[in-house]
């Protein structure tokens, strides 16, 4: 596999052309072009500069291999990698935006219980340029450019942990909200993590104020433990004490996430101990009717449990609210249609 070009950032890139003897012009050019979803073979440049890069770098890093729309208008995409590996993202539409949620690893391996991408594991990490390939693709084909973009949110909440693979998102996030880019503020980004503690930590000293969510699923250590192998590392109290060094250090408040498991998490004891944990403190719950996983034995509670647990929360004044549940019918939780493609594959083969 080849490096990939939109790795790179806008100052890289003119080092890159100095390099090749090209006029530093040319790198704005570049930047723009990918910028605006454009393979390297259609870049406004000299037919030996495309060369030259192409011998180096892919082509088209991320395409998009399938699309899948929902009845709510929801799509997913299936897209296909250079190396012939497959990840998945989902374009969400509200009336305030177009919300992308985007892969950060192929696969994953903390082994949470309820999510269907950790299913074969980890394969590999997802470069920067891969990250966002997947947005500026999506852009693309959805008619998007950069002053009218079809794109204006991002969620870090598909397939990997984003916290394990650290530098690459870090990376990837600088480039996304670079302003001479395609310049998505912080704060329309969210950053989903399991809890990793040390990089939640480190994370608020990187000067990106983003939306921190942290999956939480549980009131009690031992009670995580069940679904969320990370716990056995990471006790809830330090996951606290993670959040509130960002909120000190950022200002943005922290998000929990929290999926409603029938039988398991979501009767009013839970609803009274998860307000109890969380009062006073500068956060909001999104609870999650639980995307059943077909590999899992775990069932999700009924629109009205889900609700009677808001209702809870909302009495004993915790800032929450039920996620409207989107993109089911074509399998719209996390790893989902990947597992279901390769599994496709395998039969076949």
């Amino acid at each position: 596999m080849k490096e990939i070009l939109q790795d790179l950032t806008r100052e890289e890139l003119g080092a890159l052309v100095e390099e090749y003897g090209e006029k530093k012009f040319r790198a704005q050019q570049i930047y723009l072009g990918l910028m605006q979803g454009k393979r390297i073979s259609e870049l406004p440049v000299s037919p030996l500069l495309r060369e030259k890069l192409l011998e180096r770098f892919e082509d088209e890093p991320v395409k998009i291999y399938r699309t899948f729309t929902a009845s709510d208008g929801t799509k997913k995409f299936l897209f296909l990698l250079a190396d012939g590996n497959l990840i998945e993202g989902v374009l969400m539409k509200y009336k305030y935006g177009n919300t992308q949620c985007v892969s950060t690893q192929v696969g994953c391996r903390m082994g949470c219980k309820f999510c269907a991408s950790t299913l074969g594991g980890l394969l590999r990490n997802l470069t920067a340029g891969e990250i966002i390939s997947q947005i500026l693709t999506v852009n693309r084909a959805e008619g998007g450019n950069l002053k009218d973009r079809a794109v204006t949110n991002v969620v870090l909440m598909g397939s990997g942990e984003p916290f394990d693979n650290y530098e690459n998102v870090v990376r990837f996030l600088r480039n996304l909200i670079a302003e001479e880019g395609i310049n998505i503020s912080a704060r329309n980004v969210s950053l989903s993590t399991c809890g990793l503690v040390p990089q939640m930590k480190s994370f608020a000293d990187e000067g990106i104020p983003l939306n921190l969510t942290v999956s939480l699923h549980a009131v009690t250590d031992e009670e995580r433990k069940r679904t969320m192998p990370v716990a056995n590392k990471y006790k809830i109290q330090e996951i606290l004490a993670a959040c509130e060094h960002y909120f000190k250090k950022t200002g943005r408040r922290y998000i929990f996430e929290y999926s409603l498991i029938s039988g398991g998490n979501a009767d009013g004891e839970h609803a009274e101990a998860l307000s109890k944990l969380l009062k006073g403190k500068p956060c909001h719950v999104n609870l999650i009717r639980l995307n059943e996983v077909k590999e899992r034995n775990l069932s999700s509670v009924s629109e009205k449990e889900a609700y009677r647990f808001l209702g809870v929360l909302e009495q004993n004044g915790i800032s929450a609210t039920l996620r409207r549940s989107m993109g089911s019918d074509i399998g719209g939780a996390c790893g989902q249609l990947r597992a279901k493609h390769l599994g496709e594959q395998h039969d076949k083969d």
